[in-house]
């Protein structure tokens, strides 16, 4: 064939396929097939917008909330020539300076975390500040000769703006009251309230000294090209014992809620495209069988095999981009209002959205159609000729289990590419077909139960009798097409399980963060409180606080070795950086577990072995060669490679004490209550100097038992954390708010499925409905009938998704969401009822049509299946 007839011949069929596709639009299974192509393109990429933004709004916002693209801290002055260098890279430099300091106002002193700045701070955003005027946003910090102090500080120090307060040797005038700074971190780093000041005054407080406890931070911003010309540079600082936090490797997260919320979404995203490839299956079976004529027809006009399938591929082509055009917008609109109800709690300006999201999202559609419908398209290629003659002659229908492998394999490789967890998508595949396989099987014993208890319904007189008979018929219905009645029985029992599924987990995660934030939750946390203290205060909060938490003993103490190591050479090169062994640990010791801790491995103290004088006396007299047992939160050991039995040696005061991890714990740390990294036995470091923490929870109006607090207890620290609560409780009712609009799309696809599965079978339902008409059935018992014979299939598929509902819920709690699996009871109750009812009343709407038919229309539609 020369080159000239072959685009001929390709002209031909889009010219062909446009038109067919165009004729086809009125048929139900090809609105169907547009329909779950569209819903699957529009949950994958309303999800895809909104994670892609978020994603590069915490890139793009991570100097904001780092201070700069680079931070550098260490105990004394930069070099001149490490400026030079980074200058010359590009990077624009700004000093700061943190340390703890005394401030004085008349006969008021109080501690405070002093933070000077210079006049290029801040890099990236802007710092919320009262002067006098209400609070308004600069762009700039405290000029020379001012101080601007945190609200609490003002008020321990009573002092008012205008006010000359003493900081080291020098006055400083306090022109300003800041509310939010851009960099500020979160947790207890600086346990004082802050004052801010110009870099320039730090000559005139002569706080400066040598073996003072100062740190020097070199914040720089600039292009992400600059920051890979420094990669050496930065990694020789890490190993020169510079804390360097680094945009790209020091992005903030989003929090355990956002995180979970993120996989919740991509995970429902995943059940829609799932249902929406089984609608697909099943309206491209009822598309096939309506072509088988028409292929005939083209093969007796000289069509070749490869025609036909150019043809009908072509054909599905089309509708795939017109759905996926549709899903994109659709998509977009979703995205919007995802923002919409999540954007009041994100710190950050998203992006615009990109185009990748787009792009997979024509690649789902594109998969989708490719994995569910391929199969059973190429049915169409293996047409006769002579099918034009002898109606019998329809080609063998592709084989299930080659439909369900390819299926699989596609859903698989999305699996795969929305979670980014191959194991995960590898476990759940391999899983979900052997459950298949489990549930062709029990699907098969369970209709066979149901169809002869159905058939043994005793036959009596009245509205019972006539019940009973049409419950029988629709059994025998069934019966007499039991390989399509099991497979809409498994398509059903999917749709169900994906529903229940995506329903399951909403519940589970909103009660998970709901029994996390109680209304009386800790709203506040008592710092510094010394041992002479402790008594009192524990007595003035057992009067004014609703509920506190024990107050914990706390010694600070550096990580310096692990198995004779240098800590920094023992740990994984990856966690050479990490915080833990940059700074001191906060320590503590406990008789018994804290609440809200949990053993994972190895045993508590009072379980050792070892009798507490013993190893107590063996401390006190050999304190570098004998361990006391530790317990280590988890995480921790996870990342510096620790294990029940590894040594480490703590620097404390000057002294080193040696612990060998005797358990790991893991910790709730959403509870708003005091966590330790590192918890030793009573006995070991109450001979180091320490305070005390505790957390308590106030109402709000309470504000004279704050004040009889802060004046009783002057050098204790009071953190209010009511706005991190509110923000937190906010977080989890738009994510709720999030979760159910995604939810919707789930149960759109659902619909699609039972849509495509009774359009798939219209034909022989009319045929069986002309029939019983034939033989003098009324319209009520054929009514009756359909209607039994839907409710049967609702209430075995519900059985089946409640059990595959169950242990894939169980699979995902615990391999990616991270909550403990627990049994609903309530699900093998709705599920099954309510299928029998949601099946039964849709399946009998849709059937209305064809119970108004003649008898002879009905059973014409014979000839199309």
């Amino acid at each position: 064939m020369s080159r000239s007839s072959t685009q001929a011949s390709g002209r031909n069929l889009l010219r062909l396929s446009g038109r067919g596709l165009l004729r086809d639009l009125r048929a139900s299974d090809v609105r169907a097939l547009f329909v779950a192509l569209a819903l699957a393109v529009a949950a994958s990429t309303m999800i895809g917008f909104f994670l892609d933004r978020l994603d590069r709004g915490l890139t793009r916002q991570a100097g904001q909330l780092l201070g700069g693209d680079l931070v550098l801290e260490q105990g004394r002055p930069f070099s001149e020539e490490l400026r030079t260098t980074l200058e010359e890279a590009g990077m624009t430099l700004s000093d700061q300076v943190d340390m703890v300091t005394m401030v004085s106002f008349g006969d008021a002193f109080q501690p405070a975390s002093l933070k000077a700045v210079d006049s290029v701070y801040p890099h990236y955003g802007q710092v919320h500040v009262d002067r006098g005027e209400g609070i308004e946003t600069v762009a700039h910090g405290p000029a020379p000769g001012e101080a601007w102090l945190a609200p609490r500080l003002a008020l321990l120090l009573e002092a008012e703006l205008g006010d000359r307060i003493q900081v080291g040797e020098g006055e400083l005038t306090v022109t300003g009251l800041v509310e939010r700074e851009p960099d500020q971190s979160g947790g207890f780093g600086n346990f004082n309230p802050r004052l801010m000041m110009h870099t320039d005054d730090l000559g005139v407080t002569n706080l400066v000294q040598p073996g003072a406890r100062v740190e020097f931070e070199l914040l720089a911003a600039g292009p992400p090209q600059a920051l890979e010309q420094l990669g050496p540079l930065i990694e020789r600082l890490r190993r020169d014992g510079v804390d360097v936090r680094d945009v790209r490797r020091d992005r903030p997260g989003l929090g355990n809620a956002l995180e979970r919320a993120e996989k919740y979404l991509s995970l429902a995203g995943l059940a829609a495209v799932l249902l929406a490839g089984v609608a697909v299956a099943m309206a491209t079976r009822r598309y096939v069988e309506r072509h088988l004529d028409t292929a005939a027809l083209l093969r007796c006009f000289g069509a070749t095999q490869r025609d036909l399938t150019w043809l009908f591929a072509l054909q599905l082509l089309w509708l795939a981009l017109a759905a996926s055009i549709l899903g994109a917008l659709l998509g977009l609109a979703g995205q919007a209002a995802l923002l919409a109800l999540l954007t009041v709690f994100l710190p950050l300006t998203l992006p615009p959205p990109g185009w990748l999201p787009l792009w997979l999202g024509v690649l789902t559609a594109l998969a989708v159609l490719v994995g569910f419908a391929g199969p059973t398209l190429l049915r169409l290629k293996r047409v006769s000729a002579l099918k034009v003659l002898r109606r019998e002659l329809d080609p063998l229908p592709a084989s299930a289990w080659l439909v369900v492998l390819v299926a699989s394999l596609v859903f698989g490789g999305l699996l795969w590419l929305y979670s980014g967890d191959f194991g995960l998508a590898a476990s759940l595949l391999v899983g979900g077909l052997v459950m298949l396989v489990a549930l062709w099987g029990l699907g098969s014993l369970l209709l066979g139960l149901v169809l002869r208890l159905a058939a043994r319904l005793p036959q009596g007189g009245g509205g019972q009798g006539e019940l009973s008979q049409a419950v029988r018929l629709g059994g025998r219905q069934l019966a007499r097409r039991r390989s399509a009645s099991l497979g809409q029985l498994l398509a059903f029992a999917v749709t169900f399980f994906a529903m229940a599924m995506i329903a399951l987990v909403r519940g589970d995660l909103l009660a998970t963060w709901q029994a996390q934030l109680p209304e009386d939750t800790p709203n506040y946390f008592a710092i510094n409180i010394q041992p002479g203290e402790r008594e009192a205060f524990i007595e003035a909060l057992e009067a004014n606080a609703d509920d506190r938490t024990a107050l914990y003993p706390m010694v600070r103490g550096r990580l310096t070795a692990i198995n004779g190591e240098p800590a920094r050479e023992a740990v994984p090169a990856e966690s050479r950086g990490d915080g833990s062994l940059r700074r001191e640990l906060n320590l503590t010791w406990q008789a018994d577990l804290p609440e809200g801790n949990r053993l994972v491995a190895g045993q508590w103290f009072d379980q050792q072995e070892n009798t507490r004088a013993g190893w107590f006396d063996a401390v006190d007299a050999e304190p570098h060669d004998t361990a006391v047992p530790i317990s280590l939160e988890d995480g921790l050991a996870e990342r510096l490679g620790l294990g029940l039995g590894d040594r480490v040696s703590f620097t404390i005061g000057g002294e080193e004490i040696v612990g060998e991890v005797a358990s790991l714990r893991n910790l709730d740390w959403d509870s708003f209550r005091p966590n330790f990294f590192v918890i030793f036995p009573p006995g070991v470091l109450e001979r180091f100097g320490h305070s005390f923490i505790t957390a308590f929870h106030l109402e709000a109006g309470q504000g004279e038992t704050l004040r009889h607090l802060v004046q009783s207890f002057p050098g204790v620290s009071l953190l209010n954390i009511d706005a991190i609560l509110a923000q937190v409780r906010d977080v989890v009712t738009q994510v709720t708010r999030a979760i159910e609009l995604v939810l919707g799309f789930v149960l759109l696809a659902g619909v699609s499925v039972l849509y495509a599965a009774l359009t798939a079978s219209r034909p022989a339902r009319a045929h069986e409905s002309g029939l019983l008409r034939v033989f003098g059935a009324g319209g009520r018992l054929i009514s009756r009938v359909q209607g039994a014979e839907f409710a049967i299939l609702g209430l075995a598929s519900g059985l089946m998704g409640a059990l595959l509902a169950e242990l894939a819920a169980a699979g995902i709690y615990v391999a990616w969401l991270d909550l403990a699996p627990r049994f609903h009871l309530w699900l093998w109750l709705v599920l099954p009822i309510g299928g029998a009812l949601l099946i039964g009343a849709i399946g009998h709407a849709l059937s209305r049509g064809l119970r108004k038919q003649a008898p002879a229309a009905s059973l014409g539609l014979l000839g199309e299946a």
